[in-house]
């Protein structure tokens, strides 16, 4: 055995790598700033990839790969790191994907949330949804908010439910309780029906992927909790859209005008790789919910909502476009990110071509 997973771990920690890959047939890779690497050394063998995936998982996890095919957890490096760790077979043999989560806690400038988002913690009651693609840095924004909530609101009890439980939070000014689906509760439905019997004031569900779920969520939310959820949607519009059709169509209605009354935000969030130094840069969009964008959503409108936050900026409202097009115009990102990331991309590239257009206006003025 050629390889340690103490040291791959290791690796992946002083690189800074966001990943470590283990499967037979080829070294050890590790995903840095979004690029896989391979580790130097010889390709793993079946006993291999089966040495390592022992060295850090429990039977009983074991049995369930064995038995369904996979297994998620959540495991300490020591004080190093800590990682959500997946186990899965291929092809008849062990693999592993282990996700490093970032130990520090970034504050909300760190991230490059606007400051309009910070208000939204101190809400009575509500639902704010945190939405994007897997690995866009979801959970991190959240766990952020809430270590926000946890310094600075007095009394507040925070009840987490997730799968795995990723970033550990201390008591501060709040209390915080983090439950572990398959661990400490079967489900996030149930985890979210039980959680209203625990005198909490805010819940964070790691997941909204069905009905039960969703539902339980809205509930809480409108009986006078601050909720906060996760949705693998772009764009709020998609959000909305995309909780309303979880239900049966007579109910659809009903949910839109609680979505209407309940929801008060929603927050879009992509990573994309920098091309002014290495590592990648979070882009957003929000949502606040006003009195014109509850109409929308009570009335089915939908597709408005885009025009209602391309004029919300005194709401602290921002597109996912204007987003990135700021974040071009400071040289972070390149020009084909901004195309292809954007939400309505002739308009943007209309954009691009006015900027551009202006810039080399400018230099032949100077020129002169």
């Amino acid at each position: 055995m050629s390889y340690a997973m103490s040291d791959l771990l290791q690796l992946t920690v002083s690189e800074g790598a966001s990943d470590l890959h283990i499967r037979v047939g080829t070294p050890p890779v590790i995903r840095v700033h979004g690029i896989l690497h391979r580790v130097e050394g010889p390709a793993l063998k079946p006993e291999d990839t089966e040495e390592l995936m022992r060295s850090i998982t429990s039977e009983e996890h074991i049995q369930s790969t064995r038995e369904r095919g996979g297994a998620d957890f959540g495991f300490a490096f020591g004080d190093v790191a800590r990682f959500r760790v997946s186990v899965f077979k291929e092809k008849g043999n062990f693999g592993l994907v282990l996700r490093q989560i970032p130990n520090k806690l970034l504050t909300m400038e760190q991230i490059g949330i606007p400051p309009s988002v910070k208000e939204l913690l101190y809400k009575p009651r509500g639902l704010v949804l945190v939405t994007g693609p897997t690995g866009s840095g979801k959970t991190t924004t959240l766990a952020s908010m809430l270590n926000i909530i946890n310094e600075e609101r007095d009394e507040a009890h925070i009840i987490t439910i997730e799968d795995p439980i990723e970033y550990y939070h201390k008591h501060k000014k709040a209390l915080v309780t983090q439950r572990e689906i398959g661990v400490d509760v079967p489900n996030f439905a149930e985890g979210l029906r039980r959680a209203l019997r625990q005198d909490p004031d805010i819940i964070l569900v790691g997941e909204m992927r069905d009905l039960e779920t969703i539902e339980a969520a809205i509930t809480a939310a409108e009986t006078g909790h601050l909720v906060f959820g996760t949705l693998h949607t772009t764009g709020a519009a998609k959000t909305i859209d995309r909780i309303t059709n979880a239900f049966p169509t007579n109910q659809q209605e009903m949910v839109r005008i609680q979505l209407s009354t309940v929801m008060q935000a929603v927050i879009s969030q992509l990573l994309i790789p920098r091309v002014d130094k290495p590592g990648r840069v979070a882009v957003f969009e929000i949502m606040i919910n006003t009195p014109s964008i509850a109409a929308l959503i009570r009335d089915n409108k939908t597709f408005r909502i885009q025009s209602d936050i391309q004029t919300g900026a005194k709401w602290g409202m921002v597109t996912l476009d204007s987003f990135l097009m700021d974040k071009y115009q400071q040289g972070m990102i390149s020009r084909e990110e901004v195309i292809t990331k954007a939400q309505d991309s002739q308009t943007i590239q209309q954009k691009l071509q006015e900027l551009e257009l202006a810039q080399a206006v400018a230099q032949g003025g100077r020129k002169q």
